[in-house]
């Protein structure tokens, strides 16, 4: 209870920031990762965790040799993932923009990433931020790689289209709010 209600409150506190009310149902969980190959990436990106539903389900599906990247601007969000997560060397808990992907591939021995997964609310970004996150992510995202996505509103499919060869989506009702999940590659 104690996380939905620091969700709920960054939520009112950060509206331009945090896009949803409650954390992302099991089923989003499962819809977002579901064929994605977790399991024999070698580097592994999350933009907006929050608190830690993808997370801990990338986590626990991937390799003992892979790494994680996780980007979080919001502090209490990077406070709840320390505390709920015990150490793992595959993961680095990042309280920085997704604008800054390539600086911290780089930073650990990567020049692109073999997924990405993003709850990023683009709806609220500013437009300077968004264009350069999605611009970062195609730069930066593996020829072969998979970027996934979900919104609250099909607002972000010209946006994608705009920039990946092939993009699917999908609904997922069962989430508070319901929402749309793209799956794209370059």
């Amino acid at each position: 209870m104690a996380k939905k209600t620091t969700f709920l409150k960054e939520f009112f506190k950060e509206k331009k920031v945090v896009g949803a009310i409650a954390p992302s149902s099991k089923i989003l969980v499962r819809t977002m990762l579901g064929k994605l190959d977790v399991e024999n990436a070698k580097i592994i990106v999350e933009y907006g965790p929050g608190t830690g539903p993808f997370t801990i389900e990338v986590l626990r599906r991937m390799s003992p040799d892979a790494k994680f990247l996780v980007f979080e601007t919001q502090e209490s969000f990077c406070q709840i993932l320390r505390d709920k997560i015990p150490a793992d060397p595959r993961l680095e808990i990042i309280n920085d923009s997704a604008e800054k992907i390539g600086e911290y591939l780089h930073k650990f021995g990567f020049d692109h990433a073999d997924i990405i997964i993003s709850s990023l609310p683009f709806t609220v970004i500013p437009n300077p931020a968004k264009t350069n996150i999605l611009n970062n992510t195609v730069k930066f995202l593996d020829r072969k790689g998979i970027f996934t996505q979900y919104q609250y509103s099909l607002n972000a499919h010209k946006l994608l289209k705009a920039r990946f060869k092939k993009v699917k989506v999908k609904f997922s009702p069962f989430n508070l709010p319901p929402a749309f999940v793209y799956t794209c590659t370059l």
